[in-house]
């Protein structure tokens, strides 16, 4: 795919696609498709409403196929975010304890569902993550009391990009013995890492579209099977009655598409992690007052570069990156504009005078655009230190 949009006479370089990436051209085509020929309803009974019907089990087939899972355990949801809450307040809410365990650092999908569940009388304990940005099994282990229904641990940190041990988490849970419900956010995973529910340990798994050049506004939840949830609204009965409405139809057609070409790009993970490293490594060779957010040698996400600028705020330099076509985030999109040090920083420690910037890649990032990623962030901070001087 090519740069279609310029500045300063050069086609800009996009380093946001953890917050989105751009859909694919055949997805684009296969949603127009849908658009055109499968209009009708996938519940009516007539021709088009069964033509319809067949092109949305396709689509379940094909994310199904990206998760290894059964197509029967897909549920189509709005995004990930949707998918999230139905996975974790959807299982409290069938469960008769009150009591779960999150992450510090959960995506807001999670944690600000988890809170509003406080705000109804769920006891909700987080646990911190260590300084190399991870939880570990053994302190998830430790906050599961008898009273506790549902547990709930990211897969990839959508700022830092560290991977947590969910397999070991999942393997203690079930040593307990206890009737949990261990919820993961893939979200950041899918697409780039494999994702394969039959070893991941959990009860159900929210992924997203958007992420993996498909389409906005479509996500899924793949909840295992025999696990009871309850629906967060009522309605017509559609997704086995988990997720009533209408289903989106051009919407999942795009994300089947997207997620078969995900599944076949193999190599991916260690083509984009080459990219990452390569980043890195002009970053903290060329920007002196550079560092890593997490160490370097922690399990890590291949797209996710997280970079700590000490005394130097954040936003000049975004904005000076994008004067240069260059385009990164202050962490997560969904909290940007907040204009305050993320949750997930002040959980690791990161002192509130230190800038942090994301540049997250994916798999039709180019080596020459880290280079050029890199230069402009060097010319950038340079900038920015002479004009604005440290933060104290």
């Amino acid at each position: 795919m090519q740069a279609r949009r310029y500045a300063g006479g050069l086609p800009t370089v996009y380093l946001d696609n953890a917050a989105s990436t751009e859909p694919l051209p055949e997805v684009i085509e296969a949603m127009a498709h849908a658009q055109r020929e499968h209009f009708a309803n996938p519940s009516s009974l007539h021709a088009p409403g069964a033509a319809a019907a067949r092109a949305l089990a396709t689509a379940r087939e094909q994310v199904a196929a990206l998760l290894h899972a059964a197509p029967e355990e897909i549920v189509f949801a709005g995004g990930g975010t949707e998918a999230n809450a139905l996975g974790l307040v959807g299982a409290a809410r069938a469960a008769r304890p009150r009591h779960l365990v999150v992450s510090a650092i959960e995506h807001a999908a999670v944690f600000e569902s988890a809170r509003r569940l406080g705000e109804e009388g769920w006891q909700v304990e987080e646990v911190v993550p260590r300084q190399d940005g991870r939880v570990t099994a053994e302190a998830v282990l430790a906050a599961v009391r008898p009273e506790t229904a549902v547990v709930a641990v990211m897969l990839v940190n959508n700022e830092i990009g560290t991977v947590q041990p969910v397999a070991d988490i999942a393997r203690g849970l079930r040593a307990l013995g206890r009737r949990l419900h261990f919820h993961v956010d893939a979200v950041q995973a899918a697409g780039l890492l494999p994702v394969d529910v039959r070893t991941a340990g959990a009860d159900s798994l929210a992924i997203s579209a958007h992420k993996l050049h498909g389409p906005k506004g479509i996500g899924a939840l793949w909840l295992r099977a025999r696990k009871r949830l309850a629906p967060l609204y009522g309605g017509g009965g559609q997704e086995r009655g988990l997720r009533s409405g209408t289903e989106n139809l051009p919407a999942c057609i795009g994300f089947g598409v997207a997620a078969t070409a995900a599944r076949q790009d193999g190599e991916a993970a260690s083509r984009v992690a080459g990219l990452r490293d390569r980043l890195e490594g002009l970053i903290f060779a060329n920007v002196l007052a550079a560092r890593p957010a997490v160490p370097q040698d922690s399990p890590r996400a291949p797209h996710i570069a997280s970079i700590l600028l000490p005394g130097l705020p954040a936003e000049p330099v975004l904005h000076a990156l994008a004067a240069r076509g260059v385009y990164a985030s202050e962490g997560a999109a969904c909290s940007t504009g907040a204009h305050e040090q993320s949750r997930v920083l002040r959980a690791l420690g990161v002192p509130a005078s230190t800038g942090a910037l994301r540049f997250s890649l994916c798999r039709l990032t180019t080596a020459a655009e880290v280079e050029r990623a890199a230069s402009a962030l060097a010319e950038s901070v340079a900038d920015i230190a002479r004009t604005v001087g440290p933060r104290r």
